[in-house]
């Protein structure tokens, strides 16, 4: 490692938001799981979050610069491994989205595919010299994100595919699109609306009606919604030691995609501010990185680290609010998993990486 690149410019204060984060997210878990099935995930999540954290200093250690001339090959091995997903994948609920590892665990590439996606866009624009954005450019950064999302969309898994589309638009929006290529893509998106509905599972067009009239079917397609809501607004300023709706089982999953919700009944809406306040500070201080980039690369790198993770909360909080349809999609840091848990890490990772090296000439 050069001596110009030293653990002391590491951002130790975004470290500490993120683990302030993960903590709650522990402790949610913990109390969410208590008395189920599920007790003892939180066990579980310290040793995922150990593991990421271990991945994330080793990232660092990586040239990331080094990374890039590579990103051809994982790209073709994130290609592979969706593949193996299809093939060989784990059938739950209807769908393949796990490969089943030794010791009972499952890992679920379209994770860490989303990694491969940040370092194949920021490559692909950084090279770009010109300030806007040709047709061809523009299409072939489409099919960069095209090709795996198409493949997770297979499995299917339309939440972890959405994912993928912030990567595409931030590195589009900082590459120069065209106001004429951005109508275009809104024109398409809504003409293709009435093919994508039929395209949709039918489950996925329950959550889509249920979204637009909760109350229809609030004991069947609406009732996840609805016990969320009921979730929070039992919460009121402070929160409510009893958390009847998390701790009676009527809201599903509370550690995974509705821990928002069991979080916000248990510490009211004092907690679920400061909970997002900690998000957005995580965030800034990631914008920050990235203006402090030593390269064009580095900012793309970062900013779609930037574009991934607030996806996933605008989602998932809208989700448990109401605002969003349920599409399964965890909030980082906090929701119980390990797939997600380490991409995080690992991206965090990439960002330190190119904050390191931001003095590097």
């Amino acid at each position: 490692m050069s001596r110009y690149v030293s653990f002391r410019d590491f951002d130790w204060l975004l470290v500490a938001f993120v683990l302030a984060i993960c903590a709650l997210g522990v402790v949610e878990i913990r109390s969410a799981t208590m008395h189920t099935k599920f007790a003892g995930a939180h066990i579980k999540q310290l040793y995922w979050i150990a593991g990421g954290l271990v991945g994330m200093f080793l990232v660092s250690l990586l040239n990331y610069q080094m990374l890039l001339e590579r990103v051809h090959w994982m790209y073709i091995a994130a290609v592979a491994s969706l593949m193996c997903v299809l093939i060989f994948g784990q059938k739950y609920l209807g769908a393949r989205r796990w490969v089943k590892l030794p010791g009972g665990n499952h890992f679920q590439p379209s994770e860490w595919v989303k990694l491969i996606l940040i370092l194949a866009a920021a490559k692909y624009f950084a090279d770009l010299q010109q300030r806007e954005l040709s047709w061809s450019d523009f299409i072939k950064a489409g099919a960069i994100v095209a090709v795996p999302m198409l493949m997770v969309l297979a499995q299917p898994d339309l939440g972890t595919a959405l994912t993928y589309l912030p990567i595409a638009a931030i590195g589009l929006f900082l590459g120069g699109l065209r106001l004429k290529q951005a109508l275009v893509v809104i024109v398409l998106a809504g003409m293709a609306m009435p093919l994508a509905w039929h395209k949709l599972k039918p489950y996925q067009k329950e959550r889509l009606v249920s979204f637009m009239e909760p109350d229809a079917d609030a004991r069947g397609s609406g009732y996840q919604v609805k016990q969320s809501l009921i979730a929070v607004g039992s919460g009121g300023i402070f929160g409510s030691s009893a958390g009847s709706q998390t701790h009676l089982a009527f809201l599903p999953v509370p550690q995974t995609d509705f821990i928002f919700a069991a979080f916000s009944e248990e510490h009211g809406f004092v907690g679920a501010v400061g909970v997002l306040l900690l998000y957005f500070i995580v965030l800034m201080r990631l914008t920050q990185n990235a203006q402090t980039a030593p390269d064009r690369a580095g900012t793309f790198l970062v900013m779609g680290v930037v574009a991934v993770l607030t996806f996933h909360i605008l989602v998932n909080v809208g989700m448990v609010l109401g605002f969003m349809p349920v599409t399964g999609i965890p909030l980082p840091l906090m929701s119980y998993g390990g797939s997600s848990v380490l991409f995080m890490f690992l991206a965090l990772g990439m960002v330190m990486n190119v904050r390191m090296r931001r003095f590097v000439n």
